[in-house]
Formats: structure tokens, C-alpha cells, sequence
């Protein structure tokens, strides 16, 4: 298993203090980092094209990161005001006090995280996986579903080699023929299933055990509330993105200039990039903010997942405490008032 990412009281109280320094200094300048993964995601376009600063009048620092946890750490030295990540990492950083709060819901992740296996590995279930390799990025959301497929299917993650690579490493890996199986998402799932076989997804776990993922946009904290008109200013650019994304999908092809700019973000291919976009559900404002998500205080969807995930990293020895109430690290309040 990994090294769970764990930050000391001092560290904690450090991060507090320069944070809410940070935050009044930024608003002054209005300047904000933003770290981002390669998620095959609308808003990318937005990214390439300026709008995220038109929209904001800020000047923003795209820093890409090749997971949720490097982007976690990133955010706890303070180098980072906002960031993507997966519900997993959200959870990992919440438990431990990071002053972060999850503001939206990038994507349901749905299908586009699979469970593929290595065309002659001998792997064609979860079951299969016995004695195995099988590559994921720890304390990511793929990490979570491989460790929740493998409960339901009844077979001990010690009885499985679950080695720690991020998904630039787990295509190299998977080249030199050095990992069975992989749980992981585009650019990289695409290259993987061109010569594998996909055993299980995110959806299908998701409707078997009623543990669902999804990626998340997160905050920290005290730097939000000192830059609110940014965050809803921020969150609309978003949602102007994913509602031109869901009325013009057929505009979305190969050499379009949408997909270029998502190709030229993640690294995926443009051929692949209008597949692997459809596999995500991108989630309206007006039910960001519902209970379905990040409304609806412990009870909401958001809090419940984060919560249920917690509760299985802890178990499997990734994060050491869970938090009685995960609502506490989850704000819709940017949400109900962003505006596509």
C-alpha cells in the first residue's frame, strides 16, 4: 500500500496562517494558481482560449499535475489555491484537516475509469486478479473502485500485487509489459484498451455497491471566502463550458478546435478525445447545488460518497482517522450562484 499523505499539527497550523495571508495578498493582486490533471473534461477549452480570465479578471497560473495526490500536496504547501482531484484524494485530504472544501463537481465519473486487463494476462474477472499486477495511482478514485471491486468480488487485496503509479507511469509500464491489469482513466484508458480487455468500470461498481466517484474542483478554504466573487465568477466560466459541450456535442470531433485544445491540455489523442468525453456526465449548477451533490448537509451525495470513501481508505490503512461529518468539507454556496 502507499505512504499515506499525512501532515503534522505544526504543519497544519503553518499552512492556516499562510493561507489566510496568501488569500488577502492574491485578492489585492488578483492572481490565482490552479492545479489540473489530464482529464478529458469540457472547461479545458476554456483554459486555452482565456475565458477563465475573462470571466474572472484574474491572472491564473495553470500548474498540471499527474494525479489528485501530488495535487493535494501541492495544496497543502500552499503553492496552490484551487485545484482538481478525485473524490478519493478530497476524502484522504478532509480526514487529515487540510483546510480545503470540495465547490464542485467536475464529473460523475461514470465509465470513464475501467478495470482493464492485458490482452494474455489471463485475466477476464475480478477474481482473476489473484497473484496479479495491476497498476493505480494510490489514494486516487481508480485506487478506491479497485479496492471496492475486489471486495465484492471476494478476493484479499494481499493476494494481489497493487503497485503505485501515476497514469504517465502506468502507460510505460503497461508498453513494457511489466503490469496485468490497470484501473485508470483517459488519455491513458484509451491506449490501454487498444490492446486489453475491460474487466469492470467506476459505473458498474457504482451501481453494484452504491459507492460512486467522481472528480471534484476543491479550494482552500480561507482563500475562497476572501476571493467569493472569484469563485462564482470561476465556477459560471465552467458551467458555460459544460452546457456548451452538452448542446453541441456533434461539434465536438477531431480536429475542431474544442477537441485541440482538450488534446493539447490532457496529451490525449484528438480521435480519442469525443469517446472518452462522452463516458463522463457533466452535472448542471442548478443540481451542483442539491442534495444529490453538495447540498443537502451530511445527507447529501457529495458528503455521503466522501464519507463512505473515507471510511474504506481508513480500513485499508491509506488514511488513519474519518471524520464524523464530511458536509464540513463541502461548500455549495459558490455553486448555487454560478451561472452558465
Amino acid at each position: 500500500m502507499t505512504t499515506p499523505i499525512r501532515f503534522t499539527r505544526r504543519t497544519l497550523a503553518l499552512l492556516a496562517l499562510s493561507t489566510l495571508a496568501a488569500g488577502a495578498q492574491a485578492q489585492a493582486a488578483k492572481e490565482v494558481t490552479i492545479a489540473h490533471q489530464d482529464m478529458v473534461v469540457p472547461w479545458r477549452y476554456a483554459q486555452v482560449t482565456g475565458e477563465i480570465e475573462k470571466a474572472t479578471g484574474y491572472k491564473i497560473n495553470f500548474r498540471k499535475f499527474a494525479g489528485g495526490g501530488d495535487v493535494i500536496r501541492a495544496m497543502a504547501s500552499g503553492q496552490v489555491q484551487i485545484g482538481e482531484a478525485g473524490s478519493a484524494p478530497v476524502a484522504s485530504a478532509l480526514s487529515q484537516g487540510l483546510p480545503v472544501e470540495l465547490v464542485w463537481i467536475l464529473d460523475d465519473i461514470a465509465d470513464a475509469e475501467a478495470l482493464v486487463a492485458r490482452n494474455g494476462s489471463g485475466v477476464n474477472s475480478v477474481a482473476d486478479l489473484k497473484g496479479k499486477k495491476i497498476g493505480v495511482p494510490f489514494t486516487s478514485t481508480t485506487h478506491f473502485h479497485t479496492l471496492v471491486a475486489l471486495e465484492a468480488g471476494k478476493v484479499d487485496p494481499s493476494q494481489v500485487k497493487i503497485l503505485n503509479m501515476r497514469p504517465p507511469e502506468i502507460a510505460a509500464a503497461w508498453e513494457r509489459g511489466d503490469i496485468d491489469a490497470t484501473f485508470v482513466w483517459d488519455p491513458v484508458l484509451s491506449k490501454v484498451k487498444a490492446s486489453g480487455k475491460q474487466i469492470t468500470s467506476s459505473g458498474q461498481i457504482s451501481k453494484q455497491t452504491g459507492k460512486a466517484t467522481f472528480d471534484g474542483i476543491i479550494a482552500n478554504k480561507p482563500w475562497a471566502a476572501a476571493n467569493a466573487d472569484f469563485m462564482v465568477k470561476f465556477l459560471s466560466a465552467i458551467a458555460k463550458a459544460d452546457a456548451a459541450y452538452a448542446a453541441n456535442k456533434a461539434q465536438w470531433v477531431a480536429g475542431s478546435p474544442q477537441v485541440k485544445a482538450v488534446a493539447q491540455v490532457t496529451g490525449a489523442t484528438e480521435a480519442d478525445v469525443p469517446a472518452a468525453m462522452a463516458l463522463y456526465r457533466f452535472v448542471p449548477p442548478a443540481e451542483q447545488a442539491s442534495a444529490t451533490w453538495l447540498g443537502g448537509g451530511a445527507k447529501g451525495g457529495a458528503a455521503q460518497s466522501l464519507a463512505a470513501t473515507a471510511a474504506f481508505l481508513k480500513a485499508q490503512g491509506t488514511i488513519a482517522n474519518v471524520l464524523p461529518d464530511y458536509s464540513t468539507g463541502v461548500n455549495a454556496s459558490y455553486a448555487a450562484k454560478a451561472k452558465p
